[in-house]
């Protein structure tokens, strides 16, 4: 079950999708195969905050106790992953700003397309630099990145692996509920 993000006003448009402020959510059934978040909204920077936490909400909805449990890893990851991503397609995009999350039994996906075809460029790491580090920090969380221009802008996919997540012992994150410090 989705839940809104605090503060935030959520409504039911039709089965399985909601509209929460400006954004357009939708997630997939429970059931066999992958579950999918996706979520389209306006470049305003508080949306970034409102995708950190829909990716929080989809990942504790999508432990239903017959499953093994993702780890705090995986969790704070998806959150930062999440986070610079859509950062970056609100302050050097254009247009809608997409964000999709594909749960797989090993892989976490994700996905933020927005209008601009402006690829980002790689920088080589300098600890010296102030900002823009935030692809670094995507590729560092991420088994694999893959940057793709379009005819109408450009998709970014971050794929997390959840192979910690198996293990018995691991800390289940409850919807509503913000992970446990170490």
């Amino acid at each position: 079950m989705f839940r809104a993000p605090r503060g935030s006003h959520a409504t039911v448009v039709r089965d399985g999708e909601f509209e929460l402020n400006d954004s357009q959510f939708w997630q997939a059934p429970a059931g066999n195969g992958p579950r999918t978040l996706s979520v389209t909204f306006e470049r305003q920077v508080f949306h970034a905050a409102e995708a950190r936490d829909s990716a929080l909400q989809f990942l504790a909805g999508s432990q239903n106790g017959g499953e093994p449990a993702l780890s705090v890893r995986v969790v704070e990851a998806t959150q930062l992953v999440v986070s610079e991503l859509v950062t970056n397609a609100i302050k050097y995009g254009s247009g809608p700003v997409e964000l999709s999350l594909v749960l797989a039994e090993d892989t976490l996906s994700v996905t933020v397309r927005d209008g601009e075809t402006t690829l980002p460029r790689h920088r080589p790491a300098d600890p010296r630099r102030v900002g823009q580090h935030g692809l670094e920090i995507v590729a560092a969380l991420s088994q694999d990145l893959d940057v793709q221009r379009e005819p109408t802008g450009k998709r970014i996919i971050a794929r997390i692996s959840l192979d910690d997540s198996v293990r018995p012992g691991r800390q289940v994150v409850q919807p509503g509920e913000r992970p446990m410090p170490r």
